[in-house]
């Protein structure tokens, strides 16, 4: 066991045992160093593992204080293109990426992820803490990460044991799952548009009604909801209240009430995509933290913001829905990745991850800084986001079609995502609107090309 692990065990047992009570300060980082014989670094990285699990929190130049106890988890019960306008061509070139200039990307940077601490710790420690066989485990998912997950959810006032929460190759997984579950061919299913495209296509398969609730700058219309709630009578409603996928926007906290009240009224499961959860402002507001679970189920994932390579995401809802969905994820794909698991574990708990994603917060803030203004400076003067995402929506003027304009732009190597695509209708009003990428708007091919359009 490493030092800062003996360190951080030790507190730990003082914390069980109640002679650190919850609320009171602890050792400052020079006495802790003194008191155990170590070096600060080592005390810092244990207090780090203590705020990651939830034991301690930090109080900006007070210290580090024991937290509140939480409630004690339960015990385990097409053809293809050159260009990307259409749904399967630009997940493909998502995937494959043939393009240089990477404006209408849906990922961060890879310089930007986790991927170098990932692979820093493989090489140094496979067997991660002493676990050498990788097994199937038990199907929910590895245990430890998702009384984690429980833990971190619990900060942003989302309580939930950790037998709620679900493990799943990232968010698309999750609504896989929620969809074969609840989604009957015919079935009217609610969406946000513009909207989450690969949704759109996993409901199409599944034969499913799609129907638009338009997405406003304070979220989806709520006057459409409910209008079309009444004609359609869909049980589940997709939506990204906070850094919306692709507008950048973030729904208001009374939108939010309102809309928890109409779907408790109509019968309606909402399910809300918090894929940016972990990088978003302080005190954001979330629909499963108001509901408490009853009524949303809760999807996010580590893809966004660690690594797009590991695929693993989580879903949190009531006991009788995720046991649900693990009989059915047990049937499709019998596991997700123990070892994946395992190794994102093991990052939460040591406080890399809450390390890294202090620094990702920061390039977040800065390229959304950037790139707006150098929009603003080619005289691209609408653009809404990115609301603690990756993403900003750009309006161009009306006589220019987005779509076409991607093709324009694949010729000369730019990747842009067209807001067609986003759309349950080509003809629809964002047929003039595209999706930008923080991390690559600054690219000059990108501007230069957008500039000459706008200005022909």
């Amino acid at each position: 066991m490493s030092k800062s692990r003996q360190v951080a065990t030790a507190l730990l047992k003082a914390i069980e045992d109640g002679r650190l009570s919850p609320g009171t300060r602890v050792a400052s980082i020079r006495e802790a160093a003194q008191q155990f014989g170590v070096s600060k670094n080592t005390v810092i990285d244990a207090y780090d593992q203590l705020v990651a699990l939830g034991h301690l929190y930090a109080r900006q130049g007070a210290g580090f204080f024991v937290s509140r106890p939480l409630p004690s988890a339960m015990e385990e019960t097409t053809a293809d293109l050159s260009e990307a306008v259409d749904s399967v061509s630009l997940l493909r070139e998502q995937l494959v990426g043939n393009f240089e200039v990477r404006a209408g990307d849906g990922r961060a940077p890879a310089s930007w992820m986790g991927g170098t601490e990932l692979t820093r710790l493989i090489r140094r420690n496979a067997g991660l803490n002493g676990i050498n066989d990788i097994e199937y485990g038990v199907p929910q998912g590895y245990s430890p990460l998702r009384e984690t997950l429980a833990m971190a959810m619990a900060g942003r006032s989302i309580h939930a044991s950790h037998d709620q929460v679900m493990m799943t190759f990232g968010a698309n997984h999750a609504f896989d799952l929620i969809i074969r579950h609840f989604v009957a061919a015919g079935e009217s299913v609610l969406v946000e548009t513009p909207g989450y495209y690969p949704l759109f296509g996993k409901l199409r398969l599944a034969k499913a009604k799609l129907v638009g609730v338009p997405r406003t700058a304070d979220g989806p219309d709520l006057e459409e909801f409910e209008r079309k709630v009444k004609h359609y009578r869909p049980r589940l409603f997709f939506l990204q209240p906070n850094a919306h996928n692709p507008t950048g926007s973030t729904m208001s906290l009374n939108n939010m009430h309102r809309l928890l009240k109409l779907a408790d009224h109509y019968g309606v499961t909402l399910v809300e995509d918090d894929v940016f959860a972990d990088i978003l402002p302080k005190g954001s507001a979330h629909l499963a933290a108001l509901d408490g679970l009853e009524r949303v189920i809760y999807v996010g994932t580590f893809s966004k913001t660690l690594s797009t390579g590991l695929r693993c995401g989580y879903v949190a809802g009531s006991r009788s829905i995720v046991r649900a969905l693990v009989d059915i994820k047990m049937l499709t794909v019998v596991n997700t990745s123990t070892f994946n698991e395992m190794v994102i574990h093991d990052l939460l708990i040591r406080g890399r991850y809450r390390r890294h994603l202090a620094q990702l917060r920061e390039r977040v803030a800065k390229a959304s800084a950037t790139a707006l203004r150098a929009l603003q400076q080619i005289g691209v003067d609408d653009v809404s986001g990115p609301g603690g995402g990756y993403y900003l929506w750009a309006k161009l003027p009306t006589h220019i079609n987005t779509t076409e304009l991607a093709k324009t732009a694949s010729e000369k190597g730019i990747f842009i995502a067209p807001g067609a695509i986003f759309s349950l209708r080509p003809d629809s009003t964002d047929a003039n609107s595209m999706r930008i990428n923080i991390a690559h708007a600054n690219d000059h091919r990108f501007l230069d090309f957008i500039h000459t359009a706008v200005n022909r």
